[in-house]
């Protein structure tokens, strides 16, 4: 009865992405990552205040590299895949210990098992079209992606059509200089791929990259009200 109780008690996972996202909106993409560099990084994206990391599939031995990372960080920090695809990674991500599922594209199956899952959606979208089909399939979030074919003013468009607490992130040719072009912008957050993380950094670059980041991110003096709609 005891142990019932505390698992009740235990916030969800999409309670546990709120409050990452709520505490740092920004995530890690680390494309090309291997595994036996994953727990040093890792740490240092954690140490630096990144808590939301993201290994795309396309990457050496994804499957192993989010093990070891969710093992490492769990309670501490949120993992999960990018570049998914199909039904069958959502369930190798499940398994792996994995709780946010990223996408390039809208694919309402791949969304609809990972929420069946009870795991964190974050499909990618460029379009109204996308967007809403993202949001009735059961988004969590939005990914506006390729970030450069969205300029600030198609995300304030884009936005004026959306449900008022749908949160969109901008991934896709992301740098600092990110924060301030779309300071004006509806974007809760932020998604940093090879201007974060390339393949042979050491964690000690991955760190200082990392802490100018969030460093820059918390200077913002809006960024503290974007972040906080629930999924």
């Amino acid at each position: 009865m005891q142990a019932d109780l505390e698992r009740s008690e235990m916030p969800t996972h999409h309670e546990q992405f709120d409050a990452a996202f709520a505490a740092c909106p920004l995530i890690a993409i680390l494309r090309g990552i291997k595994p036996d560099e994953a727990e040093a990084i890792g740490e240092a994206l954690v140490r630096a205040g990144i808590n939301i990391i993201e290994v795309p599939l396309n990457s050496p031995d994804p499957f192993e590299s989010i093990a070891r990372l969710a093992k490492l960080l769990a309670g501490r920090a949120i993992v999960g895949a990018g570049t998914v695809l199909r039904r069958s990674e959502v369930d190798r991500v499940a398994d792996c210990g994995g709780t946010l599922i990223v996408s390039p594209n809208a694919n309402s199956d791949v969304i609809a098992h990972t929420k069946f899952l009870g795991l964190v959606s974050a499909p990618g979208v460029l379009t109204p079209t996308e967007a809403f089909l993202a949001l009735d399939s059961g988004a969590n979030i939005l990914k506006l992606f390729p970030g450069e074919l969205m300029p600030p003013a198609g995300v304030k468009a884009i936005s004026a059509v959306l449900p008022r607490e749908t949160r969109m992130v901008l991934v896709g040719g992301v740098t600092e200089t990110s924060f301030s072009a779309y300071s004006d912008t509806p974007l809760a957050g932020f998604g940093f791929g090879s201007s974060l993380f390339k393949p042979g950094n050491s964690a000690t670059e991955i760190e200082t990259k990392a802490k100018s980041l969030v460093k820059a991110w918390q200077n913002l003096p809006s960024h503290t009200t974007k972040a906080l709609a629930p999924s």
